[in-house]
């Protein structure tokens, strides 16, 4: 999970007074945020099952990162650490993973994981993505179930692809609501169980941001559609960031 900047709003209240009224989402402070994730994170495993990840769907995100030995991953949102394991994998020991978060709690479950592994090439920030700046420009991003937990996502994900050398990949890993009838009919009882559970907005649409950014997508959806994997390459003749990026 990764959150905004001090004073700026974060998830989390839902519907206006009116029944009627098109469903919508407000913002929590961010430390009403931080409280939840360091709340949740002994139990962050729990909510894979309760909201039916698919089957190797982190391997499979992972592997969209089209990563080389020796090559340098940033994760967005990391969390738990969940998706260091492919990450570093991807990279080998060669390599380097950086994992930006800003719940304690999740990140000394993260940091406790790489201990217990020895993972000495996996670096972990507690840090708002919107202000990490990599050493050298990245090979790959990936945002990890947290794109939309955060309310200043537009500048995160501007900040990461700057971050990209031309032809490196970024994928955002989410769930979403399936298309058609059926995600209009389960849109309340999301709004009802993010805002009680993860704060992850089911309203934006990151794919729709990622297109604009990159010109091109490609999107893998599962399980009838209420997860996907959208994944994008930077430029060939896109500048090359520089250390401010």
């Amino acid at each position: 999970m990764t959150l905004t900047p001090s004073g700026t709003p974060s998830r989390s209240r839902l519907w206006g007074k009116d029944n009627d009224a098109l469903p919508e989402w407000v913002d929590l402070d961010r430390s009403a945020i931080t409280r939840r994730y360091d709340r949740f994170a002994r139990i962050i495993p729990l909510f894979d099952w309760l909201f039916f990840m698919p089957p190797r769907f982190r391997e499979k995100a992972a592997e969209r990162l089209q990563l080389k030995p020796g090559g340098r991953v940033l994760e967005i949102g990391c969390g738990t650490g969940r998706n260091l394991a492919p990450l570093r994998a991807a990279v080998g020991p060669a390599g380097t993973v950086y994992g930006v978060d800003i719940s304690t709690g999740m990140l000394d479950q993260a940091r406790a994981l790489c201990a217990q592994h020895g993972w000495s090439n996996v670096n972990l920030l507690q840090q708002d993505a919107a202000e990490f700046v990599a050493p050298a420009p990245l090979d790959g991003v990936m945002f990890g179930l947290s794109y939309n937990t955060m309310p200043h996502h537009l500048a995160v994900l501007h900040h990461a692809w700057n971050q990209l050398r031309p032809g490196g990949r970024l994928v955002v890993m989410d769930a979403k609501l399936p298309p058609g009838l059926g995600g209009r009919l389960i849109l309340p009882f999301s709004l009802w169980l993010m805002k009680r559970t993860m704060l992850g907005n089911p309203l934006i649409k990151p794919w729709e941001d990622v297109m604009r950014v990159a010109g091109a997508i490609e999107m893998e959806q599962y399980m009838f559609g209420s997860w996907y994997i959208c994944a994008a390459t930077k430029r060939l003749d896109a500048p090359a960031p520089t250390a401010t990026s």
